[in-house]
């Protein structure tokens, strides 16, 4: 993106928008800030566009902010449907307190670096920060640089930072309770090749469920595959193959996406899902619903998720409440649909 472009889209002349992105007269207030808005929309950093942002009074811009070179999270992570509806709240929530937010990916191994970078060429008021596959230590120097942050999608309890994630524990615990209260004591659980904090602790919230029925999870029955691939996955169709009648009679899944491979892949077998065997996944999108059968799945509230995440980073900016850090956990329930059923005898 370039003056001219910006001008072409602004419909003015090249001069209005050099005018407005650096705060000189000649334009009119409501034409400097349409130049203003295109810029900014279109990502168009430049340090004069901060700097007339501020005299115009107009400096309330929130960045969100994802790390793209790694882990679940690729070039294209705004088009799966969790994020795409997480995204759509957070933009709401920033209009509705009169922010605009701007969007950001990093890559490389360290992203502190680079948002420190964007920061420099077009200061805002506070990072939402995409903390799905960053470490602690990644975090950790983000919030050196960073004095307005929060975190969304991970949490670290040790760290000295605002956190806002689901309460995946708790979400997977209850898509195992719901197994169990099915008659299941064959439970197999499908898991992410790529690991974050999110799996971990819903591999936690699972186990729990099992400990406390006192079943004990089968190595055998501990499957891996990719997190972001819905079509059928050979490494999972040739162990569920070399099974035979050694299969479990349920599954759980650490997100719906696996669910769906699995679906399929079971499919491609000739495994009834939910006759022979029950299938569960996390985070209710929308394709849960369209796939047959109907996926039971944990439901993730993700507009809470985005209202309590911006209150709480613009209570921070605009100094009210406490200065202590936070960490918000938003809890989840389960949507049971046709993809389970009772064990079979």
């Amino acid at each position: 993106m370039n003056i001219e472009e910006i001008a072409k889209l602004a419909q003015v002349s090249k001069s209005a928008v050099s005018f407005a992105l650096n705060g000189k007269p000649g334009v009119s207030p409501e034409t400097r800030d349409k130049i203003l808005r295109i810029a900014q929309e279109h990502g168009y950093y430049h340090k004069s566009l901060s700097q007339s942002r501020v005299a115009a009074g107009q400096n309330r811009t929130l960045r969100f902010a994802a790390l793209t070179s790694s882990g679940i999270l690729t070039d294209e992570y705004q088009k799966q449907p969790f994020f795409t509806e997480l995204i759509h709240h957070i933009e709401e929530q920033c209009s509705a307190y009169g922010y605009s937010l701007l969007f950001s990916s990093v890559q490389g191994e360290d992203p502190g670096h680079e948002i420190g970078k964007l920061e420099q060429n077009y200061e805002t008021n506070g990072l939402l920060l995409l903390g799905t596959n960053l470490s602690r230590e990644q975090i950790e120097d983000i919030s050196s640089r960073i004095p307005n942050l929060l975190v969304l999608d991970t949490c670290f309890q040790t760290l000295d930072v605002d956190f806002c994630a689901i309460n995946n524990m708790m979400g997977a615990y209850q898509a195992a309770a719901h197994l169990i209260e099915l008659g299941h004591s064959s439970i197999g659980y499908v898991q992410s090749k790529n690991r974050m904090y999110n799996f971990d602790e819903r591999l936690r919230g699972f186990s729990a469920a099992m400990q406390e029925s006192s079943i004990e999870l089968n190595k055998d029955h501990i499957y891996s595959i990719f997190p972001t691939v819905v079509q059928a996955q050979k490494d999972f169709v040739a162990k569920i193959r070399s099974q035979q009648d050694r299969l479990p009679t349920a599954l759980f899944c650490e997100c719906d996406y696996m669910a769906i491979s699995v679906i399929k892949s079971l499919t491609e077998l000739g495994i009834r899902v939910p006759h022979d065997i029950a299938v569960a996944g996390f985070d209710d999108i929308y394709e849960a619903k369209i796939i047959t059968p109907e996926l039971t799945t944990v439901h993730v509230e993700k507009k809470q998720l985005a209202s309590l995440a911006v209150q709480r980073l613009i209570e921070r900016i605009e100094d009210k409440g406490s200065d202590a850090t936070t960490k918000i956990l938003v809890d989840t329930r389960l949507i049971v649909r046709s993809s389970t059923r009772t064990a079979p005898v």
